[in-house]
């Protein structure tokens, strides 16, 4: 033999980093630089093995073997190849299913039957540990007790390729908006006529508002229209707008629909049920927006930088749900040309306007954010991916810094 294959168990190289940098087996604690992993594990087996590289396995389970963003990254490095089995749920948690092969880098116990058949072929195997968290093994004591060699790969080489997940960045904690700082610092709206001023805490039943004349409550609470003969009530005691029941509306629908026919106008009705039958109320036009008139990323970008995006999504994008918006916000103002165009966008934060928010949350499902929910979105990551398109747009757009807080 002259030449060496590293074969890597995936799910035990991630656990275990993740165990020993942040106390919890889960992948998504850590961040991985795969170009950086990929080129430490061929010099470290060259080196232990004195023998070039011929190829490195990389054994890995996803849902429905739908490649993960990790796996289109990986796929593409250079004597690398893919090997996906299938993740499925059993009791309540998920399972590789398919992930078969005889490793370099494993801690399965059932993986013996395939390291013992190659060793009868005259495979000299090679078994890397990673350091545990607890010191203790993580790893089958048959496979150790099968393998030629044995290898622990320690905190200072797992560093070199793994990091702690910035949460901080993806879920910024919530804070007060500019926008909405101003509404809330502004003076407050004039009273109701017939009431002197601003109104005082809800006072006791049965009694007037402090400050408050009984007549002027009197007046507000006599205020309103005459139904079916009988007056009803504009405010409460307190000034407060009463919420109109079914018949209210039945009633102001109806004069709003005289008042029409009147005048000879039509259009479009809105009908709902009621003991009387149905009813009819004026549509109400959909509320239509200056950003609602901007192109989408799709009308603004070319078949080559289609083709280059699709490359540096696949090599370059984490997936991480934060920067799948800020690339995306990128591009787009980018290719939109005069950024001053986008200032209309201001108005309407944080509402990203309907095509846009589309097209954005399909870019986002290229990354598997859609697995294992179903085909949805999970709503923390939504919220990451918006955070992360409007903190893009802050950096590129005059007057993003007015609406938006860098957390």
């Amino acid at each position: 033999m002259d030449r060496c294959v590293v074969l890597v168990d995936a799910g035990y190289l991630l656990g275990a980093a993740a165990s020993l940098l942040a106390g919890d087996p889960s992948r998504s604690k850590v961040t991985v630089d795969h170009i950086a992993l990929i080129a430490a594990l061929r010099e470290r087996a060259e080196a232990e093995t004195g023998l070039p590289l011929l190829r490195i396995y990389w054994f890995d389970a996803a849902p429905e073997r739908r490649p993960m963003p990790e796996h289109r990254r990986l796929r593409v490095l250079p004597r690398v190849t893919v090997r996906l089995g299938a993740l499925t749920r059993a009791e309540g948690r998920w399972v590789q299913k398919g992930v078969d092969a005889a490793m370099l880098i494993t801690g399965d116990g059932d993986l013996l039957p395939g390291m013992m058949s190659a060793k009868e072929h005259g495979v000299v195997v090679h078994l890397w540990a990673l350091q545990a968290a607890d010191g203790d093994f993580n790893q089958s004591e048959d496979l150790v007790g099968e393998a030629d060699e044995r290898r622990v790969l320690d905190r200072e080489w797992i560093e070199g390729s793994f990091s702690l997940r910035d949460t901080a960045s993806v879920f910024p904690a919530p804070g007060a908006r500019h926008d909405i700082a101003k509404i809330l610092a502004a003076p407050p709206a004039a009273p109701p006529t017939g009431l002197p001023g601003p109104l005082p805490a809800e006072p006791a039943p049965g009694r007037p508002a402090a400050g408050v004349p009984a007549a002027a409550v009197a007046t507000a609470v006599a205020a309103g229209p005459a139904v079916d003969g009988r007056p009803q009530p504009a405010a409460t005691a307190v000034g407060l707008k009463v919420v109109p029941t079914p018949k209210d509306l039945a009633g102001r629908s109806a004069d709003r629909q005289a008042t029409a026919a009147d005048r000879h106008q039509t259009g479009p009705v809105l009908r709902w049920s009621s003991d009387r039958g149905w009813i009819e109320r004026p549509a109400q036009e959909p509320a239509v927006t200056a950003g609602d008139g901007l192109p989408t990323l799709a009308q603004l970008t070319t078949a080559e930088q289609r083709w280059a995006d699709r490359e540096e999504d696949i090599t370059s994008i984490g997936g991480d749900a934060h920067e799948v918006g800020q690339v995306f916000a990128r591009r787009w103002t980018t290719r939109a040309g005069d950024v001053e165009r986008l200032t209309v966008l201001w108005p309407d934060y944080p509402r990203i306007p309907h095509r846009v928010d589309g097209e954005l949350l399909r870019y986002a499902a290229r990354f598997g954010l859609l697995a294992h929910k179903d085909d949805q979105i999970d709503e923390h990551d939504r919220y990451a991916i918006r955070a992360g398109f409007w903190k893009e747009l802050a950096a590129r757009v005059p007057g993003g810094n007015l609406v938006v807080v860098d957390d």
